[in-house]
């Protein structure tokens, strides 16, 4: 069949979003998208540090890979900790508390520790029917033998107790799970095993021990690193996927609940070359978190938050969350600003992330609360 009409058949059918050649579209291209500085600043914004990078006081050189999530009424975050370098054995996840909505958080708790055989780092949470869950991810050594470990919080005896391991396939899980019109949930991740495509996992059904692992086809000799992120529309799912070879998002689309998928290819968005964070607000807005301005290229700041107009497919407005430097601080060198992961509560936006100053993803975690009400889009 030829191939112009085959790719006919494909759009028709809604597995294209465009011709081949074409870029996949994201952002409305009716608009100018800013640069950094043009990008308005959002205001009314509260921030708070969830936990300080302080080795000469804990040990813990390296901190990445926040999340958060609320239950029961309780804010509970979560991070990658190491002593060492990044994803090196030792490492293991760690987290804390808040009572007062992300003012102030509690003392470090252990939640999956490192053993002899293997290390744990950075996931996701997911509250569901009374339960809290933590998808994280185990591996064995550097990038190797990755899967995804599921711990639950035993309330009665406050610990976390492992369910272990419920996807393999070297699936790193990356967004909190989204329950799809079909029943199943989809858990946007990356696959860090061969040269790294972008992956996402749905569970069978309400069952969230058991997962399958759906991996989104690369473009030919592409250079990436494929942390993805997903909107979820009815069976329609739209990943946004970091590259690696220049500061561009890539995108792939399914049509059945994220089983199977267009290849990725490059869409019309600059990204840095950062794990994205993606989702639908209440207000019907579809929202990426990220670096996407037009100037910022590979360098991650400022951290910015781009919208539709509610129902729409396309963002068509960029807001600056924060800038490498914020009014006040102490610290005045540039902060490289990464990894966000966005709940919605109570008509607010918690953006967790993390900060660096150093290099080599010595961070510390912070949290922004942002008023969907700020995130209009024309």
């Amino acid at each position: 069949m030829n191939q112009w009409l085959f790719a006919a058949l494909l759009l028709s059918a809604g597995l294209l979003s465009a011709q081949p050649g074409e870029p996949f579209v994201l952002w409305d291209s009716s608009k100018a998208l800013p640069k950094a500085a043009e990008a308005p600043l959002l205001s009314d914004v509260q921030f708070h540090v969830i936990k300080k990078r302080e080795p000469e006081v804990d040990g813990y050189d390296w901190l990445h890979g926040v999340a958060i999530v609320r239950h029961k009424g309780v804010l509970y975050a979560s991070w990658g900790h190491n002593r060492g370098l990044e994803n090196t054995m030792g490492e293991v996840v760690q987290g804390s508390r808040s009572r007062d909505g992300g003012r102030t958080w509690s003392a470090v708790e252990m939640i999956a520790p490192g053993n002899a055989k293997s290390a744990a780092s950075h996931g996701v949470f997911l509250s569901h029917k009374g339960t809290l869950w933590a998808f994280l991810c185990r591996f064995t050594g550097k990038y190797e033998g990755v899967s995804t470990e599921a711990y639950v919080l035993d309330e009665r005896r406050d610990r976390w107790v492992s369910r272990g391991i419920v996807a393999r396939e070297g699936f790193w899980p990356l967004a909190e799970p989204v329950k799809m019109a079909n029943g199943s949930w989809l858990m946007a991740g990356a696959s860090i095993a061969g040269t790294n495509p972008g992956a996402v996992a749905v569970s069978r059904g309400d069952d969230l021990s058991k997962w399958d692992v759906s991996v989104i086809p690369q473009m030919p000799d592409a250079k990436m690193w494929g942390e993805t992120a997903a909107i979820v529309d009815g069976k329609e799912v739209t990943a946004i996927v970091r590259y690696g070879a220049k500061p561009l998002a890539l995108a792939s689309s399914s049509q059945d609940y994220g089983r199977t998928w267009t290849v990725n290819r490059e869409s019309n968005l600059p990204m840095a070359t950062s794990k994205p964070y993606a989702g639908t607000l209440s207000t019907g807005q579809r929202y990426l978190i990220c670096t996407t301005t037009a100037d910022s290229g590979a360098r991650r700041s400022p951290l910015t938050i781009a919208v539709s107009r509610p129902g729409d497919k396309y963002f068509s407005k960029v807001y600056r969350i924060r800038d490498a430097v914020r009014p006040g601080e102490a610290d005045t060198k540039p902060a490289s600003l990464s990894y966000p992961y966005a709940v919605e509560y109570d008509g607010k936006l918690y953006v967790a992330y993390s900060v660096g100053h150093l290099g080599g993803n010595r961070n510390s975690a912070e949290l922004a609360i942002i008023p969907v009400s700020g995130l209009k889009a024309e």
